[in-house]
């Protein structure tokens, strides 16, 4: 494997992201951020805060403030969310949030130095191969059918229905949109086991050159 690796995993809601990428963090022994846990927890403390999450500057005042540590757990100023930020009321509201420009550049600034820490890593969410990583070393962008990411997050407990505007949502904000990096690798994972598609995901971080 090359000194430094990083791999960029973007896509939708139920398309597969998280299991993939904590699964070939830990087969390659890196490290793994799920940027989408960051901005539910802005979210969460902006709700917390009585904040409508319409008002962007006092959402963006919110994020500079509010402590975020995403590893096995969520802490939003050292208290463990790791429920409360998967919860409906900050799944409502996150795709607002992620929206307005100065919460995703304090996010992305804090994204960085993540990485910057470490000599790689695993880093999903819906912007990292064409914003906040252009230059990983792996870039993918998972993706599945409206039906099975709708049955996907069902079984997880979600809202599968709510799918729909949070596409909508993601895909046309102003600010960094939700979009298929041009150097990606695009993995359709419908009828694909977590296996399978972590075998394709391996099989391009090996063909990186020493």
């Amino acid at each position: 494997m090359p000194q430094r690796l990083l791999i960029a995993i973007d896509g939708p809601a139920g398309s597969g992201k998280s299991t993939v990428a904590k699964t070939v963090a830990r087969r390659l022994g890196l490290d793994h951020l799920d940027t989408g846990a960051m901005y539910r927890a802005v979210a969460l403390a902006t709700l917390a805060r009585g904040i409508d999450a319409a008002d962007g500057a006092a959402v963006a005042a919110v994020a500079a403030a509010t402590h975020i540590e995403v590893n096995e757990v969520v802490l939003v100023d050292g208290v463990d969310e790791s429920a409360a930020v998967r919860g409906p009321a900050v799944t409502a509201v996150v795709s607002a949030v992620a929206a307005v420009p100065a919460v995703r550049a304090e996010l992305v600034r804090r994204q960085r130095a993540w990485a910057a820490g470490r000599s790689g890593g695993v880093v999903e969410g819906r912007d990292i191969a064409s914003v906040v990583f252009p230059d990983a070393e792996v870039k993918v962008y998972l993706t599945a059918s409206d039906g099975e990411r709708a049955r996907r997050r069902a079984s997880e407990g979600g809202d599968g229905a709510d799918l729909a505007r949070r596409d909508r949502l993601d895909s046309t904000r102003a600010a960094s949109p939700l979009t298929v990096d041009g150097g990606a690798m695009v993995i359709d994972t419908t009828g694909l086991t977590v296996e399978e598609v972590v075998d394709r995901v391996l099989a391009a971080a090996l063909a990186v050159e020493r």
